[in-house]
C-alpha cells in the first residue's frame, strides 16, 4: 500500500439500514400482516430476501395528530403504508406558511468570500466521520429529527376538501415510482398514527418479485391519479361535474416504452445508430380514435419526409395530441381528415387516452364556438406548425412557437436534451475558451469543477457535460441507497455524499455523461481505499450552486454571454437566447 493511501471499509447497499429501529422483531411483525404475509418468500432471490428488504429498505415512523407526513410539491422517493391510526389527504393547495415551507438558506456574503481561500487543497475530500448517514432527515431510531405540524387544522377541514386513509392503505407510490412531485399534502389524523415508509428501491424489489403487490400498486396508481390528471386538461373547465365524470370513466391510462430507458439509449449512441427509433403511439394518416394527453415522460411529433420522417416538436407533461383532427371531423361531417402527424414515445411515457366518441358526445358540445380550434385544410396542414395539432389550440409550455430550425430540433431530439430543465448551452462563436466558467465552478466547489466544457455540437451550439437536472431523472433509477435524489424544495437533482457508496449506478444510468466517479481523499490528501486495496469512489455532479447568491457560478462568470442555463422544456427560451 502506498504511503499516500489510507484505508476505509468499502460501503455496500445495506451497510446501514434505512432505520435502526427495524430489528428482527419488527420485521416479523410486518411479515405477520397483509400484504407481506401473502407474499411468497421463496420467490425472492437470496441476494434480496423479503425479510432483508423490510429490515433494510423500510422504517417505522410515528406521528401525532396534525403532523405533516408529505407535502404537496415536495419530491420524495418513498411510499407509505398506514400500520395504525389514520391520515387525512388535503385536496387542494395549502399556503406555504401552513405547511412549514421555506427556501434553502444561501451562503452569507462573508462565507461566500471566505470560500475563495478556505477550499480544500486536495481533490474531493471526504471526512470519514460524515460517512454512513442513512438520511439527512433521520434522527433517533430512524425517525425524523422534527415533524412539521399543519397549522390551523379546523380551518383546513372547513375550507379544503379532505379524504381519509386508514390502516392498510398505501400512498406516495405515484411520486416514488414516477419521479414526480408529491400531488397532495397528507397529515396524521390521530395521535397514534404509525406508518411504514418504504424507499423506492425496496418498493421496486417487492413489486418485482411479488405479482399480487404489483397488481395492487398498479390498481391504486390508476385509481388515484386518473381523476386529478384529467381535471388538468384545459377543455375540462367547460364541463359540468356529471360530464367530467363521464370523461374520467371513459379515459384509459397507458404506458409506452421502458421505465429504465437509458441503457438502450446509450448502447445506440455507442453503436452509432440512430437513437430516434421509437415506439409509435399514433401514426400519421390513421383515423383519430382519441385525444392523447402526455402525463409524464416525453413524446415527439413527426411528419413523413422522403423515405423517413422528421421531428417537428416534442411534447411533455400536459400536452395534447389529436384534438384538432377530432374537432374538425365533428364540425365537418363528410370531410374527415386523418391524423396530420405521428406521435412517437421517447424513453418511457405515460399517456391518457380519451376516446373520440366521448370527445364528440360530451366535450365538444360544451366548448364555446370561439374556443374551438379552426378547421383543418389538407392543403396547408402539412406546412403548419405541429404545436397547433398537438396542443388543442391551448398554448402550453414547451411548444415550438419560436420555430426552432428542423436540424436543431433533430439534434435536441436525438440526444434527448429536451429532458433538461437547466441544460448548459454554449455558443461556440462567442466562447473564447477562457475557462472562466470552469474556474468559477471550481471556486464554489472546493476547487473541483462539477462539469466538463465539452459535449455534442450542432453548428455553433454545444451542450456541455453538466447535470441538466432532468424532468425525468433516470440517474435516480437503481441507486441502492437513495443518495441521489431530488431536493425537497427546489426539485434539483442532488447527491448526498454521506450515503453515496460509489457503486456507479447513477453515472452509468445518466444518458448525458454528466455524473463522474472520483477518488475520495481524507483531509490530509491521502486516497481512501477499501480493505480490498481499491480506491473508495464517490459520485459528483453539478448542483446548480444552490447555496450561492445569483445562481450558477458558471453562467455568471462568462464574460462573453456565451453560456446559458436553459430549460429545454421551453423552446421559446432557447429561441430567445439564440436571437439575443
Amino acid at each position: 500500500m502506498s504511503p499516500t493511501e489510507s484505508t476505509l471499509d468499502r460501503p455496500r447497499r445495506w451497510d446501514r439500514a434505512f432505520s435502526d429501529e427495524m430489528n428482527d422483531e419488527n420485521v416479523q411483525r410486518l411479515l405477520a400482516r397483509a400484504p407481506f404475509q401473502d407474499m411468497n418468500a421463496a420467490g425472492f432471490p437470496r441476494s434480496a430476501p423479503l425479510a432483508d428488504i423490510l429490515k433494510n429498505d423500510a422504517r417505522i415512523l410515528r406521528f401525532k395528530r396534525g403532523e405533516i407526513i408529505v407535502r404537496e410539491g415536495d419530491y420524495g422517493t418513498s411510499a407509505f403504508m398506514i400500520l395504525a391510526g389514520g391520515a387525512k389527504v388535503v385536496l387542494g393547495a395549502l399556503p406555504p406558511s401552513a405547511v412549514g415551507r421555506r427556501e434553502p438558506a444561501k451562503r452569507g456574503v462573508l462565507r461566500a468570500l471566505a470560500q475563495l481561500w478556505s477550499n480544500a487543497r486536495e481533490d474531493e475530500v471526504a471526512r470519514q466521520t460524515g460517512r454512513g448517514a442513512a438520511s439527512e432527515a433521520q434522527g433517533k431510531n430512524g425517525d425524523r429529527k422534527a415533524h412539521i405540524v399543519l397549522q390551523d387544522i379546523p380551518r383546513v377541514l372547513d375550507q379544503f376538501k379532505t379524504a381519509t386513509l386508514q390502516a392498510g392503505d398505501f400512498f406516495g407510490e405515484i411520486a416514488a415510482l414516477s419521479r414526480i412531485a408529491r400531488t397532495a399534502t397528507i397529515f396524521a389524523e390521530t395521535d397514534e398514527t404509525e406508518l411504514l415508509e418504504i424507499r423506492w428501491q425496496g418498493l421496486r424489489d417487492l413489486m418485482r418479485y411479488d405479482q399480487k403487490l404489483r397488481q395492487y400498486i398498479d390498481g391504486i396508481y390508476r385509481a388515484r391519479a386518473l381523476a386529478s390528471y384529467v381535471a388538468e386538461i384545459p377543455f375540462m373547465r367547460f364541463l359540468s361535474p356529471e360530464a367530467s365524470k363521464r370523461v374520467v370513466d371513459a379515459t384509459l391510462f397507458e404506458t409506452y416504452g421502458e421505465y429504465d430507458w437509458s441503457g438502450d439509449y446509450k448502447k445506440l449512441l455507442q453503436s452509432g445508430a440512430s437513437a430516434a427509433k421509437d415506439q409509435i403511439i399514433a401514426a400519421e394518416g390513421d383515423y383519430p380514435n382519441g385525444v392523447i394527453v402526455v402525463r409524464s415522460g416525453f413524446a415527439r411529433v413527426t411528419q413523413r419526409y422522403g423515405d423517413g420522417h422528421r421531428t417537428l416538436n416534442y411534447l411533455g407533461s400536459g400536452h395534447l395530441y389529436g384534438f384538432d383532427e377530432i374537432a374538425h371531423n365533428w364540425r365537418s361531417p363528410g370531410a374527415d381528415v386523418p391524423l396530420q402527424f405521428s406521435l412517437r414515445v421517447i424513453g418511457h411515457t405515460h399517456v391518457l387516452v380519451i376516446p373520440a366518441a366521448i370527445i364528440e358526445e360530451v366535450v365538444l358540445p360544451a366548448i364555446p364556438k370561439s374556443k374551438l380550434p379552426p378547421l383543418l385544410e389538407l392543403g396547408d396542414a402539412r406546412s403548419r406548425a405541429p404545436f397547433v395539432a398537438a396542443s388543442a389550440s391551448v398554448p402550453k409550455k414547451g411548444e415550438n412557437t419560436g420555430r426552432v430550425a428542423p436540424e436543431l430540433m433533430e439534434f435536441l431530439t436525438e440526444n434527448r436534451f429536451f429532458n433538461g430543465t437547466a441544460t448548459m448551452v454554449i455558443d461556440n462563436d462567442r466562447c473564447t475558451r477562457c475557462d472562466d466558467c470552469v474556474r468559477a465552478c471550481a471556486a464554489t466547489h472546493d476547487n473541483n469543477p462539477r462539469f466538463l466544457r465539452h459535449g455534442p455540437v450542432h453548428n455553433n451550439i454545444m451542450v456541455a457535460q453538466s447535470c441538466m437536472h432532468c424532468a425525468d431523472p433516470v440517474c435516480m433509477l437503481g441507486c441502492p441507497t437513495g443518495a441521489i435524489h431530488r431536493d425537497t424544495f427546489g426539485g434539483n437533482i442532488v447527491i448526498n455524499p454521506a450515503s453515496c457508496i460509489g457503486c456507479s449506478v447513477c453515472a452509468n444510468n445518466c444518458p448525458y455523461t454528466a455524473i463522474r466517479m472520483v477518488e475520495a481523499r481524507d483531509e490530509s490528501g491521502e486516497i481512501l481505499v477499501a480493505r480490498d486495496a481499491k480506491p473508495i469512489m464517490k459520485a459528483t455532479k453539478c448542483d446548480l450552486c444552490v447555496d450561492q447568491y445569483g445562481g450558477p457560478a458558471c453562467e455568471r462568470a462568462c464574460p462573453h454571454d456565451a453560456l446559458k442555463r436553459i430549460d429545454l422544456n421551453t423552446l421559446d427560451e432557447l429561441v430567445g437566447w439564440l436571437k439575443r
